[in-house]
């Protein structure tokens, strides 16, 4: 067969139909990137030349009342390397050579210097010992001087330089300021090497307000996609606990922003578009009194028995405001630890050691209340009329509550005792002013359920719980902290999911007298007994006061909240005012030793009995009990609210209230030289010019 070779014209056709394909495929795509993927690509391009630099913003400093520093920002020195600065030759061996050379004498400086200092004592975490616990967790330690290896150096360097060679690689952190600035001198003649100062968080005051002012640690992973939405940096520190937490976005500022033209190497060309400067965050100017703070802090450590009581609390507030004066808590432990980053050890021992360093036993703890509580019994029962001023009842060292399904078999009756009987006696015919006085149970076990059965009324539970809640328990009192427990106020609903069970009057009784299943802080008893000294003003207690700019101009100021006004007449409040005066300043009152020569002291002492099962029960079958005492100062116009709470402490008038006694005669001792040297304080200048 012959082969016909197809005619000129019809390669002809094939060739152009071929050709327009092709050209009709690279118009698709042109038009495909061009229209469709072109915002892409030069999105990809603008990246590929430009980089956003974030300048940190100094985070906001704290303050007293008096403007002391409370939390503060300093340096911490690093040394770092530009891989775009460093030695570069065509050579890539004469490169190296000349690099590690450079990072072999950058480590040699630094290592000498750290050598010539003097090494001082690094105080470190002790595991917890359960037979010698410590109220005081001394945690603080300076951060150690981190300088890597010149094998660590190059590694770091070269993987730098696959992406941004501008960046500074950190080779040397935490170097002492000697150091650093020995570095610095050097850094003419070693290119690429600089010194860098990153900022870190100190606290002044330490252990005495680190439960108030709390600590900053990186941002936690579940939070990175939040913090970033808001603008942080992925490397940025941020508030963990308490102020710091509570306060993060005040705080922190608004970093500095400024985009850069860089070359193929990451170097800086130029800056494109104007550079936003960083605003420092806002300040905070609390309510607390430093020198009353570490009064309180000291006076709960000496008078504490730590083989005994695993933890304490203490709340100061003023009763005109419902600002907070003073707040601390046992054990405490150094903030400062937290500032260059604890040690998962360091951490562990914290969290293991007894009576729980890192909770706030103020306002997160939760106890029962023993007879602090009686003055909500005895305010209730006045303003519901159950008694009045001049009701007798008489108060034997014991009652018998007989049992409602065989009421007529007294040895089924439960008994009810009065903290007197353990020593044989009573209390006799006594009205509540004594009562108060000497913190008679059976008086107030009456008053909440009645005696006997079916005569005497009393509040009842319902009344009862209403007029706890009323007083701020079983709720959250709006504290600007983080972690507050409400409590628990205890009533038949509660009792029956919870446990299962009926109310009945015996549960009636023991909550009268702030045992059975009540529970409340140490701030609320301070709030309830500010209420009593005010004539019924339950405030939110407050801890900011203010908040200013950099520049120290007024931003915000925090006047006193009202939560309610207490639905109690005022006669009703004196009469409860006046058995807080005798417990103090009577000779048959529960806490005659409290009484200071100059200045009226009312108060209330309680002795509360709780389940341990560490504990269990001494030899003669006694719960432990933790000690209690409730005060306010001076008696005719009063200016402090104090509570002292003692876990495990034993009887209230023994442990509390001469802790208590410490904390006021110390305390109006100051009042006294800041009154005779007419001082005023920053939060009382920030409050005349406040709108």
């Amino acid at each position: 067969m012959t082969a016909h070779t197809p005619p000129a014209s019809t390669r002809l056709w094939f060739l152009r139909v071929v050709t327009i394909l092709i050209f009709a495929i690279l118009l698709g795509q042109l038009a495909r990137l061009q229209f469709f993927q072109g915002t892409g690509f030069q999105k990809e391009a603008v990246f590929n030349r430009t980089r956003l630099v974030r300048t940190k913003a100094p985070r906001g400093v704290i303050y007293d009342r008096d403007g002391r520093i409370l939390a503060r920002n300093t340096a911490a020195y690093h040394v770092v390397l530009i891989p775009a600065e460093l030695p570069d030759d065509p050579d890539y061996t004469i490169s190296q050579q000349k690099r590690r050379a450079l990072y072999q004498e950058v480590a040699q400086i630094i290592h000498e210097k750290l050598d010539l200092l003097q090494p001082t004592p690094v105080p470190t975490l002790q595991p917890p010992d359960r037979k010698h616990p410590q109220l005081i967790v001394q945690a603080s330690r300076p951060p150690e001087p981190q300088v890597l290896s010149v094998e660590e150096m190059d590694q770091l360097v070269l993987e730098r330089e696959l992406g941004s060679a501008f960046l500074p690689v950190v080779v040397a952190r935490n170097l002492p300021r000697d150091v650093a600035l020995a570095v610095a001198e050097e850094t003419y003649h070693l290119p690429g090497v600089h010194l860098q100062l990153q900022p870190r968080r100190l606290y002044p005051a330490g252990l005495y307000t680190s439960h108030i002012i709390g600590y900053m640690g990186p941002i936690p992973k579940e939070e990175e996609k939040t913090y970033a939405q808001k603008g942080y940096a992925p490397d940025a520190w941020v508030g963990w606990s308490d102020l710091e937490y509570q306060y993060e976005e005040t705080l922190h500022g608004q970093p500095g922003v400024k985009v850069i033209e860089v070359d193929v190497k990451g170097n800086e060309k130029r800056v494109v578009g104007e550079p936003t400067q960083p605003q420092p965050g806002h300040n905070l100017i609390l309510s607390l009194d430093l020198e009353l703070q570490k009064i309180m802090l000291d006076a709960l450590v000496q008078g504490v028995n730590p083989k005994r009581s695993t933890s304490a609390a203490a709340v100061a507030v003023d009763p005109r405001t419902g600002y907070i004066l003073g707040m601390v808590s046992l054990p405490a432990y150094d903030n400062n630890t937290f500032a260059d980053g604890i040690t998962s050890e360091e951490y562990d021992i914290l969290t293991r050691a007894p009576g729980r360093p890192l909770l706030d036993h103020a306002i997160s703890g939760i106890y029962p209340p023993g007879s602090t509580f009686k003055l909500v019994t005895a305010s209730a029962g006045l303003q519901e009329k159950v008694i009045t001023p001049k009701t007798i009842l008489n108060a034997p060292g014991i009652i018998y509550l007989p049992n409602r399904n065989f009421p007529d078999n007294p040895d089924l009756a439960q008994p009810f005792v009065c903290w007197i009987h353990k020593s044989g006696g009573e209390h006799g015919d006594i009205n509540v002013v004594q009562a108060l006085a000497v913190s008679c149970d059976i008086f107030f076990y009456k008053v909440g359920g009645g005696w006997p059965p079916g005569d005497f009324e009393g509040l009842g539970v319902d009344a009862l719980a209403h007029y706890a809640r009323l007083f701020g328990f079983g709720e959250l009192s709006g504290i600007d902290l983080p972690g507050e427990n409400p409590g628990l106020v205890p009533d038949p609903k509660w009792k029956r999911i919870a446990k299962g069970e009926r109310w009945v009057t015996g549960d009636t009784y023991n909550m009268a007298i702030g045992q059975g299943d009540v529970l409340v802080t140490p701030l609320q008893i301070t709030m309830m007994t500010a209420a009593v000294a005010n004539d019924g003003i339950l405030y939110q207690p407050q801890v900011v006061a203010a908040i200013t700019d950099a520049d120290n101009h007024l931003v915000q100021f925090n006047a006193p909240k009202v939560r309610r006004e207490l639905p109690i007449d005022p006669k009703h409040l004196e009469t409860v005012r006046r058995g807080m005066w005798y417990a103090v300043n009577a000779d048959f009152g529960t806490a005659p030793d409290v009484a200071l020569p100059d200045v009226e002291i009312a108060g209330k002492t309680g002795t509360a009995e709780f389940f341990d099962p560490e504990l269990g029960r001494d030899l003669a079958g006694n719960l432990p009990t933790h000690a209690w005492f409730t005060a306010f100062a001076p008696y005719q116009n009063p200016e402090i609210a104090l509570t002292v709470f003692v876990y495990n402490g034993g009887e209230g008038s023994i442990v509390a209230a001469p802790i208590a006694k410490t904390i006021l005669r110390q305390y109006f001792d100051i009042r006294a030289r800041d009154q005779a040297t007419g001082a005023k304080s920053l939060l009382d200048q920030l409050q005349e010019i406040a709108p």
